[in-house]
């Protein structure tokens, strides 16, 4: 159903997977990588988006051409990738459904799986004019020294988080509702019974649970379709 693009991003050229509905045309998301990189289950997911009707545009952020298979090769990307720099870097494929003809709606959606939850909500601070929903699925920005400015942000907030999650642990979910409430955000997070990090990826079959992955969808695409159109 997509394509592999190239867009302008922050004095350079990135890479990433556009998936467009059948009618052609739709609201504008974003969809942000977990650890593993640009893989087929990212780009099923934005094929998933195009099926519903949005206009999805998934950016390869590490910029290679391989995806990962090992964790330990994955961790080590992860932590070494500057988590400022790509978020600013992100800011490309936001311009990029902006002026693309197919896109419609009120504003640009973005959401993001892991880090890349983290990395959408930092994406939403950077562009108040043009981001209008944001859905991070377990997702935190895993750099103490290095998080984003939540008072510039105004985008609508939904998140979906695991219960059992050491990575996005439900305390410190917990404090990011609490202090995106305090700053008067319009947020909501929904924590998912029963279940472990990245339960949502239909690629992994020792954490995926089907239930809570279609209700995750079902509120994240109405969630969608109330800000973006």
């Amino acid at each position: 159903m997509g394509e592999m693009v190239t867009f302008p991003s922050n004095g350079g050229d990135a890479r990433g997977y556009l998936a467009l509905p059948d009618n052609g045309q739709g609201p504008g998301v974003v969809v942000i990588e977990e650890w593993w990189g640009l893989n087929q289950q990212i780009k099923e997911v934005c094929d998933r988006y195009a099926s519903e009707g949005f206009v999805a545009l998934a950016p390869d952020v590490y910029g290679r051409e391989v995806p990962m298979d090992e964790p330990d090769e994955a961790a080590q990307m992860m932590m070494a990738l500057n988590i400022e720099q790509a978020a600013k870097d992100l800011t490309g494929a936001v311009d990029y459904l902006r002026g693309h003809h197919a896109v419609t709606g009120r504003g640009i959606g973005v959401t993001g799986f892991c880090a890349g939850g983290g990395l959408a909500l930092w994406l939403a601070t950077l562009r108040p004019d043009a981001v209008k929903a944001v859905v991070p699925y377990y997702g935190l920005i895993p750099w103490p020294d290095a998080q984003p400015d939540y008072s510039k942000l105004q985008a609508a907030v939904q998140g979906h988080y695991a219960e059992s999650d050491d990575f996005a642990d439900p305390e410190t979910v917990r404090k990011l509702e609490e202090e995106l409430k305090d700053l008067g955000k319009d947020v909501e997070f929904f924590t998912y019974p029963g279940v472990e990090h990245a339960f949502t990826n239909h690629h992994r079959p020792d954490v995926f649970h089907e239930e809570h992955t279609d209700t995750a969808w079902q509120r994240t695409v109405a969630f969608f379709r109330q800000h973006l159109t």
